[in-house]
């Protein structure tokens, strides 16, 4: 059996591979076939030269990101790991700060598909962002959302999404409409949160800088000089979703996000998000960006429940 060594020069092995060799062990996973076992800085590995090739090069991608950035998580191993990981390296779009947020933090497009969603709205008015849970694309489009209103390309940020019912009857919730319907917004709430501090934020929504308001109060409106977004597209109906795109006004743009493993609909209904997408798929002036698992920025556990999940789905429509 063929045996190569790799020596870790200027990088310590306890930063780059995590406590108790987490990263290192992750790093493995992808590489079952190979034997590989880390001594201080000496990486050794051994098994079929093909094998041996590809990890090499893997590996290459890795140490260059951890001397570019001084950092390493798990969901960067991920992406590296993917036929596009060198992407990673080689585009600086979307690798700049979004925004600062509160105490300090540097909000960025940690994921190639993130930074690609930032290029997206960079060059369109309206994009569409689709893909599960987790993968930032709510927290990315607000995001950008934030960065416009402070270089005052816009003069306002709406917020929306439809007041579906996720299993639960909403008339049943205590208190008025608005109290009814702020836990359906309060994601979007929670990623203001960390860009804007509170006082402020509460300013900037009482003075209808940021407005967030469910989708039906978008009707008969004309949205301009505004950043939009759509969350939760695909509880919407194809009536919803028209009456929504037509809101657009002159020095808008429009985000649309949704996951299409999270139709709350009644079951013969057709969701607005899927019917958009194959209704407006080559219109200029529009992006579509599909998110995976390999964008998934929340626990580890979610990433394999995401992927297990959509094998199973896979498997049943066969």
């Amino acid at each position: 059996m063929l045996e190569k060594k790799i020596e870790i020069k200027g990088i310590s092995p306890a930063e780059l591979f995590g406590s108790n060799n987490t990263k290192l062990k992750h790093i493995k996973s992808f590489f079952p076939k190979l034997r590989i076992t880390a001594r201080g800085n000496v990486i050794t590995y051994a098994g079929d030269e093909l094998v041996m090739t590809e990890f090499e090069k893997k590996f290459d991608l890795i140490i260059r990101h951890y001397n570019k950035f001084n950092n390493l998580t798990e969901n960067n191993i991920d992406n590296l790991m993917l036929d596009s990981g060198s992407e990673m390296l080689e585009s600086d779009d979307g690798s700049e700060i979004l925004v600062h947020g509160n105490h300090g933090a540097k909000i960025k497009a940690k994921t190639i598909n993130q930074k690609k969603l930032v290029e997206l709205v960079n060059k369109n008015d309206m994009v569409f962002a689709v893909g599960p849970a987790g993968t930032g694309k709510t927290y990315t489009a607000v995001a950008l959302a934030v960065r416009a209103l402070k270089a005052k390309e816009v003069k306002r940020i709406i917020l929306t999404r439809p007041a579906v019912e996720a299993g639960e009857n909403l008339g049943f919730l205590p208190g008025d409409l608005k109290e009814k319907l702020d836990p359906y917004l309060m994601p979007l709430y929670d990623a203001l949160r960390d860009m804007i501090p509170a006082e402020k934020l509460a300013d900037m929504i009482e003075f209808g800088i940021i407005e967030i308001a469910p989708l039906a109060f978008m009707r008969g409106r004309t949205l301009d000089k505004a950043f939009v977004i759509l969350d939760e597209a695909q509880n919407t109906t194809t009536m919803q979703i028209k009456m929504f795109l037509t809101r657009m006004g002159k020095s808008a743009k429009f985000a649309i996000t949704g996951d299409m493993s999270q139709v709350d609909l009644p079951r013969k209904q057709k969701s607005g998000l899927a019917y958009a997408l194959d209704a407006l798929d080559g219109v200029e002036g529009i992006g579509v960006i599909r998110m995976g698992a390999a964008d998934v920025m929340r626990h580890q556990l979610v990433k394999r429940i995401i992927v297990a999940m959509d094998k199973m789905d896979e498997d049943n429509d066969q």
